[in-house]
C-alpha cells in the first residue's frame, strides 16, 4: 500500500474517533445530570420534609425565602362581591445546602424538576383567597430549578380571586386598595421567613387595561400575625386603584339631570293641561326612580350614604317636587275659581246695597239734604276696605301672569295665586338645583383630594 493511502487511512480513523468522542461526550453529560439528581434526591439521601437550614447552615436559625412576583392581567374588580381576580407568575426562591452539587465547570448552569414534592417546599397559602386554581394548558406552568450553590427557585402561574373590602361613601368618586396577602400556614418566624426580594419584588406588565379602574400605584410591605400558636410570617401587595369618573358621568349623572330638567318642562305648560302635567310629572318620576333602582342593585346593601345615593335622592325629590308643584298649583287654581265666584257675588250684593240705598236717599232728599248728605258719606267709608301694606304681595306681584301677555299683577284680584306659584317655580327650582351642585361637587371632590 502506498504512503498515501496510509495518510487518508489513519485521518479516516482520526476523524471517525473524534465525532465518536464527541457523541460519547454529550451522551455522558446528560448521563452526569441524571446521576447528580440521583446523587441528591435518590431515596435515603434528600428528606424534602425536613426543612432547610437556616442563615450560614446552623439549625436554631429560621429559613429565609425571598418571594417576587409578576402581576400579568387584572379581569375585574366587583364592587358588589368587593372582589377581584388576578393572574400572576408567583416565585420563590430559597436556599438549601443538602442540594448542593458539581456543576462540571460551569456546564451545568441548573437542573429542572416539574415535581414540586420532590424538594421541601415552603407552607405559603394566600390569606385572602376566595378561589384559586393552576394552569395546565398544555402542559402544567410550574417549575423548579436547583442552582449549585443549593439555591432552589420555585415558579408557578396562577389565577386567584381575592377579597378587597371597600369603603363606598365616595362612590363613584373613590379610590379602592385591594391586598393581597401571603403567609405561612403551619411554620412559625422561629422556622420559616417571608422576605421580599430586592431590588424589584413586584412587576406588572406593561399596558394594563382595567374596564373601570386604573391602578394608580402598588406598594409592598410586611404583614406578621400573632395567634395562639405563635407568631407567623406575612407579606402584602397594596395595590391602589382609582375609579374611572367618566363612565358614571355618561350612564348616570347627565342622564339624572336630564329628567329633572325635564320635570321642569310642567312649570311652562297651561295650568288647564291637567294630563299633559300629570304624565310628564308620574313618568319623570318612575323612570327617576328607576335609574335609582338599577345603580343600587349593582351595589351591595351598605348601611352608610354613598356619594351616588346623595345625588340620585336630591334629583328623585327635585322630580317629585315638579309633581307636588302642580298640585299645589291644581289646588290654587280651584281655590281661585271659588274665590272669585265669592268675589262676584259679593259685588253683586254690594250694587243691589247700593242700589237700596240710593232709593232711600233719593227719598229723604227733599226733607232733609245735609242727614242724606252725611248718610251717603258714612256708608262710602263703610264700602271702602281698609288698605294694609304687605312686603310679600309687593314682591309678588312684579311677576308676570303669562309669558305671553306679559302683563303684571298689581293689586288683589289681578292675578291668581296658581300663576304666581307657576312663575316663581320656574326660578326657584333652578336655582336651587344650581346651588347643590355646587356644594354637592365642592363637597365630594374635596373629600377625595384629602383622602388622596
Amino acid at each position: 500500500m502506498a504512503p498515501g493511502h496510509y495518510f487518508w487511512a489513519i485521518f479516516y480513523f482520526a476523524c471517525l474517533c473524534s465525532a465518536s468522542l464527541a457523541n460519547n461526550a454529550k451522551v455522558n453529560f446528560r448521563e452526569k445530570e441524571k446521576k447528580i439528581l440521583d446523587q441528591i434526591l435518590g431515596a435515603g439521601k434528600y428528606d424534602a420534609r425536613i426543612r432547610p437550614s437556616g442563615i450560614n447552615g446552623t439549625d436554631l436559625e429560621a429559613t429565609q425565602v425571598f418571594v417576587n412576583m409578576f402581576l400579568r392581567s387584572i379581569s375585574k374588580i366587583d364592587d358588589y362581591k368587593m372582589e377581584y381576580s388576578v393572574q400572576l407568575t408567583f416565585r420563590e426562591q430559597w436556599l438549601d445546602e443538602r442540594l448542593k452539587f458539581d456543576d462540571i465547570g460551569g456546564r451545568l448552569k441548573y437542573l429542572t424538576l416539574t415535581e414540586a414534592n420532590r424538594v421541601w417546599m415552603p407552607d405559603l397559602f394566600f390569606s385572602n383567597e376566595k378561589e384559586g386554581h393552576f394552569h395546565n394548558i398544555i402542559m402544567p406552568n410550574v417549575y423548579i430549578r436547583i442552582f449549585p450553590y443549593g439555591s432552589v427557585l420555585y415558579s408557578i402561574r396562577i389565577s386567584l380571586t381575592l377579597a378587597c373590602p371597600m369603603n363606598l361613601k365616595l362612590y363613584p368618586l373613590d379610590r379602592q386598595v385591594c391586598s393581597l396577602r401571603m403567609a405561612s400556614y403551619g411554620w412559625t418566624t422561629a422556622d420559616l421567613v417571608f422576605l421580599w426580594k430586592e431590588g424589584d419584588p413586584v412587576q406588572v406588565v406593561k399596558n394594563l387595561h382595567l374596564p373601570r379602574f386604573t391602578l394608580e400605584k402598588f406598594l409592598t410591605d410586611y404583614c406578621n400575625s400573632k395567634t395562639n400558636t405563635g407568631e407567623y410570617s406575612c407579606l402584602k401587595v397594596d395595590l391602589l386603584f382609582k375609579r374611572e369618573f367618566s363612565y358614571y358621568l355618561i350612564q348616570i349623572y347627565i342622564p339624572c339631570c336630564m329628567l329633572v330638567i325635564v320635570s321642569w318642562v310642567s312649570f311652562w305648560l297651561d295650568q288647564g293641561a291637567v294630563p299633559a302635567r300629570v304624565s310628564l310629572g308620574v313618568t319623570t318620576l318612575l323612570t327617576m326612580a328607576t335609574q335609582t333602582s338599577g345603580i343600587n342593585a349593582s351595589l351591595p346593601p351598605v348601611s352608610y350614604t354613598k356619594a351616588i345615593d346623595v345625588w340620585t335622592g336630591v334629583c328623585l325629590t327635585f322630580v317629585f317636587g315638579a309633581l307636588l308643584e302642580f298640585a299645589l298649583v291644581n289646588y290654587a287654581s280651584r281655590s281661585d275659581r271659588a274665590a272669585d265666584m265669592h268675589r262676584e257675588n259679593m259685588k253683586k250684593k254690594r250694587r243691589e246695597l247700593e242700589q237700596a240705598s240710593l232709593d232711600a236717599a233719593s227719598d229723604l232728599l227733599d226733607t232733609d239734604s245735609n242727614a242724606t248728605f252725611a248718610m251717603l258719606r258714612q256708608c262710602e267709608v263703610h264700602m271702602q276696605a281698609p288698605k294694609r301694606p304687605n312686603c310679600c304681595r309687593s314682591w309678588l306681584a312684579k311677576f308676570p301672569t303669562s309669558p305671553l301677555k306679559k302683563v303684571p299683577c298689581f293689586g288683589r284680584g289681578k292675578c291668581s295665586r296658581s300663576k304666581r306659584i307657576d312663575v316663581i317655580s320656574r326660578i326657584t327650582f333652578p336655582l336651587v338645583f344650581a346651588l347643590f351642585n355646587l356644594v354637592y361637587w365642592s363637597t365630594y371632590l374635596f373629600r377625595e383630594e384629602e383622602e388622596e
